[in-house]
């Protein structure tokens, strides 16, 4: 469930973005839920066209999926139903846009870059549409080799910076209808669907379903053109093969123009996550733990084909991966192995290779901690900070007198800490009776609450980038008005600059506990 700090930024971006008939729109599908045509026109009293235009815009630029779900109607007969879903996660990732570029720019250069940045910009296009966008942009006396073109595109789906649009409008099946399937397979199947559907939300199932197979996302554009190897195969084939030939390569000529005219794609938000995700967690181990453990990290990640929390790789592939870095050059593979048990990497011997497997969760969990900690240092002060931090160490309840003893807080001001953060539900309390020297008094038990603090933390940053959105808003708008000085104009540039960076800095924050 998206709280209302999050729903306000999200709609703040899309209002920065598209303006406020398309933002009306995706504000209701996100207060609202999943909603058809009909229901949206309703609820937003706009017209059947401003509605279908401003689902066309935010469907073009992957804002919003349809699906199709069955309904009942008159007589009892069924009939398909379109309705639209707020892709939240994707509307946020449009603040990012600058970072993802950055990421592209640092990995494959300037001209994938490019191509990247009309993907961002218009949302999904195809090939085709690519270049015509990269043709218009050169200029003048500079030419544009589509050959050169297609290379640096076929580098960005490769490394999977870029994928295939998902399906238009998949169909979701009531659970009503998949339990006949459940039925037929083995208990532990029937019961592990089950509990998968219990714990998949509207939007993941929506999204699966739509997703396409790894191989089918990162397809690559054939190339239409044929080499002098095709030529001289030509030449050689017989007069009954030729018809057959011919066929063959027209079949290969309509599918690469098919995968330049009509295939859409998109910029594939998974990737760039992950990247950032990488970024964030090299940047906390080496300020931790030092630049050498900090490069190793990153040589196992990069050695791993794996995208996901659990990353595992190969000794040798992560010696290959520190030797080819700068800082890596001289070290040993001592050096590493100690590193490597350092960082609570687990081994174990596979086909006579050693692998080790690194938990990225566990790093991402502690920059939280970090950040949760930041926030009660700032707003409740240090003896809430040393508080929070036992409280967050023990991970079971504990008693007030325990808590002041250990925190070395005076009593009462422990009481008045700890009852703060009850109130503001960083804290769950529990109260015991404790039969003593023939007198019963009452203990309290405290706990912290952590499913319950993070999502505080991270709606206060929420309701923080919100602020900032709109602060840079009004700024911009100020650069615009007539009449200003040039001192003036270059003052307002200048904070502009700072919100922006400040914003960055914010989003950071909001991907370690949203994304991450």
């Amino acid at each position: 469930m998206i709280s209302q700090d999050g729903v306000n930024l999200a709609v703040c971006v899309i209002t920065a973005h598209f303006g406020d008939l398309v933002a009306k729109v995706c504000s209701c599908l996100l207060k609202r839920g999943s909603l058809s045509l009909q229901e949206i026109v309703r609820t937003t009293e706009f017209s059947n066209s401003q509605v279908k235009n401003c689902l066309l815009v935010l469907i073009q630029h992957n804002c919003v999926q349809a699906f199709s779900v069955p309904r009942g109607g008159a007589g009892g007969a069924t009939k398909t139903v379109t309705q639209y879903m707020a892709l939240f996660d994707n509307i946020l990732h449009r603040m990012r846009f600058s970072k993802f570029l950055a990421i592209v720019k640092g990995d494959l250069g300037v001209q994938c870059e490019t191509l990247l940045q009309g993907l961002l910009g218009y949302g999904r296009l195809t090939f085709d549409q690519l270049i015509v966008r990269a043709t218009s942009k050169q200029s003048e006396g500079s030419s544009c080799n589509v050959d050169v073109l297609r290379k640096n595109f076929s580098k960005l789906v490769h490394g999977h910076y870029v994928e295939r649009c998902p399906r238009p409008e998949p169909f979701i099946a009531p659970s009503e209808e998949a339990a006949p399937a459940r039925k037929r397979s083995s208990k532990i199947i029937h019961f592990v669907l089950q509990f998968r559907e219990e714990i998949l939300s509207l939007e993941q199932q929506v999204v699966i379903a739509a997703s396409l197979t790894d191989a089918e996302r990162f397809s690559e554009i054939p190339n239409a053109g044929t080499d002098a190897s095709v030529t001289e195969d030509k030449q050689d084939v017989t007069v009954g093969d030729k018809r057959k030939f011919e066929s063959t390569e027209l079949d290969e000529e309509t599918e690469a123009t098919i995968s330049e005219t009509e295939v859409l794609w998109r910029a594939n938000f998974q990737k760039f996550v992950f990247c950032l995700k990488k970024k964030v967690c090299v940047a906390k181990v080496r300020s931790r733990k030092g630049l050498d453990a900090g490069v190793v990290l990153e040589a196992i990640i990069e050695s791993s084909e794996q995208e996901c929390n659990s990353i595992k790789a190969s000794m040798d592939s992560i010696l290959e991966k520190v030797r080819g870095k700068p800082d890596g050059i001289s070290m040993t593979l001592e050096l590493v192995r100690g590193i490597l048990e350092d960082l609570d990497c687990s081994s174990h011997t596979e086909d006579c290779n050693v692998y080790y497997t690194i938990e990225l969760q566990c790093i991402t969990e502690s920059c939280r901690k970090d950040e949760v900690e930041s926030l009660i240092l700032t707003k409740y002060g240090k003896e809430a900070f040393r508080i929070f931090g036992l409280l967050n160490r023990k991970g079971s309840p504990v008693e007030t007198d325990q808590i002041s003893d250990f925190t070395l807080v005076d009593k009462k001001v422990a009481q008045q800490v700890l009852y703060n953060l009850w109130k503001d539900d960083f804290l769950s309390m529990q109260k015991v009776s404790v039969e003593g020297t023939g007198q019963r008094r009452e203990n309290f038990l405290w706990k912290l609450n952590k499913k319950s603090s993070w999502n505080l933390v991270l709606n206060h940053l929420y309701h923080a980038a919100l602020n900032l959105n709109q602060k840079i808003t009004h700024v911009a708008e100020q650069e615009h008005e007539a009449l200003l000085s040039e001192e003036k104009l270059k003052h307002l540039k200048n904070s502009r600059m700072i919100l922006q960076l400040s914003l960055l800095k914010l989003d950071d924050a909001i991907m370690i506990f949203h994304d991450f």
